[in-house]
């Protein structure tokens, strides 16, 4: 159904609790959609709950770049201003210009960075090369359906136009290069010694830049001190 038909005869709205994000009323595919729209949102929660937990630097460096990436967003929209499709079909849109989408923007940015982060900082390992290859693609093209979900829900739900979702993809894609390579080549080489700041320190901020595999590090880390602890339990109760 072309864009004119859609605006001209449109459904009725209902609104997912609290979000306010709307779908057509009785369509199941768009109600689906209207949950993976959230998503970008979800990533922000994720990265604060990061940040707060982990006090990792270049986990900040990423959401650093997440914010800029906002920012760039809202100053097109407001050189641009391109109004969004059938105006004043949607009871609330916090933002009255649609080009480029902010939502197509803010997934394509974190897809991008990811994939970058797999592929070029992520260093291979030794062992099961094969199987660490594998759940690289096998994520990367997860995130790539995640993307293409969200920017094509908002264009089912009439947020946006399929050129605001474009326009929002190609600028997200280019901010995420710019900001990884900004990351890699600029702040990297300081993260040393922003960790060694006495408010760094304070905090509990730290730096993993050069620990090739986290997870394996932690899971060894504190396999390793749990042992230690629950042999000096034991000799305590003997």
């Amino acid at each position: 159904m072309a864009l004119e038909e859609q605006c001209s005869a449109p459904p009725r709205w209902q609104a997912i609790s609290v979000t306010h994000v709307e779908f057509p009323e009785g369509d199941l595919t768009g109600k689906l959609l209207a949950y993976i729209s959230l998503l970008p949102v979800a990533i922000l929660v994720g990265f604060v709950t990061l940040i707060v937990f982990k006090r990792e630097l270049h986990t900040i460096s990423f959401f650093a770049g997440v914010l800029l990436n906002e920012g760039v967003n809202w100053v097109l929209k407001h050189i641009l201003r391109e109004p969004r499709p059938c105006a004043g079909i949607h009871t609330t849109v916090y933002a009255e210009y649609g080009m480029p989408s902010n939502h197509s923007q803010l997934i394509w940015f974190f897809v991008v960075y990811f994939f970058l982060f797999l592929y070029l900082r992520m260093h291979q390992t030794n062992n099961a090369r094969c199987v660490d290859l594998l759940w690289r693609h096998v994520l990367s093209v997860m995130l790539l359906g995640m993307a293409s979900s969200v920017s094509y829900s908002r264009v089912y739900l009439l947020y946006h136009t399929w050129s605001q979702v474009f326009c929002g993809a190609v600028a997200g894609s280019a901010m995420a290069v710019i900001w990884f390579f900004f990351t890699q080549e600029v702040l990297t080489p300081l993260f040393p010694k922003i960790a060694a700041w006495p408010v760094s320190e304070y905090f509990l901020v730290r730096d993993t830049s050069l620990i090739p595999n986290i997870l394996w590090f932690e899971y060894t880390v504190t396999r390793s001190e749990a042992r230690n602890r629950q042999r000096k339990l034991g000799t305590k109760l003997q």
